[in-house]
């Protein structure tokens, strides 16, 4: 990924120049965000770089959402970019990897007839209560077997069918698919947004606050084990922590759940 250096913007300036874009399309605004964003959008994109889509069409890709998020964003939400913006990336990233990541060329008329197949497998088999024949598929959708069965064959160079279809099932007895496994090593691309957020404005802390914190709620030590380990007093760890919590709830905008959760 790249390590370029991007210019550093306070909130009210990516507000101001989101709302110069937004009034008259101001490329010198737009080119700002941009680079300012691109490292959010790179990283974004090589969670998803791991198939045989290139890491560099994700990126574009991204740009895409990017750019999206830009246009539709509304401050008034209460919400930062960052939150707003990374559903939207990863959104596009997805849909790009369901609509172009074939690894044959497939006829168009094998690309729609996929999606009918799986509709009249689900139907027929609800009406007779078995897995139905290639020759009731074929009657139920009106063509020939052999194209039941090209489609069929086809449909197994089709990534986006099987990023989708249930791979197995969880705890819980719900289903997993692939593209669910892709990137869980971070917990989720929902908290991919606020781990970034957290990373840089962790920075407003002080060193004793973050080593505080670490021990509270990364290590799991008592307000009293944290000042014994500190060589201070636990109405001491106790003041420098809300003090920190509140830095990070003013930095970030979240709620005090939201920044520990």
């Amino acid at each position: 990924m790249s390590s370029r250096p991007h210019p550093s913007l306070t909130d009210e300036q990516v507000y101001n120049l989101i709302a110069r874009f937004q009034e008259d399309g101001d490329a010198e605004a737009q080119a700002i965000l941009v680079a300012h964003y691109r490292d959010l959008v790179e990283t974004l994109a090589f969670k998803f770089a791991h198939g045989s889509e290139p890491y560099e069409d994700l990126v574009q890709v991204g740009m895409i959402g990017l750019i999206a998020s830009l246009k539709r964003f509304d401050p008034d939400y209460g919400r930062s970019f960052e939150s707003f913006a990374v559903p939207t990336i990863v959104g596009e990233i997805k849909r790009h990897i369901r609509d172009k990541t074939w690894s044959v060329h497939v006829p168009r008329r094998i690309k729609e007839l996929g999606p009918r197949i799986k509709a009249a497998v689900e139907e027929l088999t609800t009406q007779l209560q078995r897995s139905p024949r290639v020759q009731e598929i074929a009657e139920y959708l009106g063509v020939s077997e052999e194209e039941v069965l090209e489609t069929m064959e086809m449909g197994r160079s089709y990534n986006a069918v099987s990023v989708d279809s249930p791979i197995e099932a969880a705890n819980d007895g719900s289903q997993i698919t692939l593209l669910d496994l892709v990137g869980t090593e971070d917990g989720g691309y929902e908290q991919i947004d606020r781990k970034m957020l957290l990373d840089k404005i962790f920075a407003v802390l002080t060193e004793r606050e973050q080593e505080i914190l670490r021990l509270t709620f990364f290590e799991n030590l008592s307000q009293k084990q944290v000042g014994d380990q500190l060589g201070i007093s636990q109405m001491h760890v106790s003041r420098l922590q809300r003090r920190a919590l509140a830095k990070l709830r003013q930095a970030i905008r979240m709620e005090p759940s939201e920044v520990i959760g």
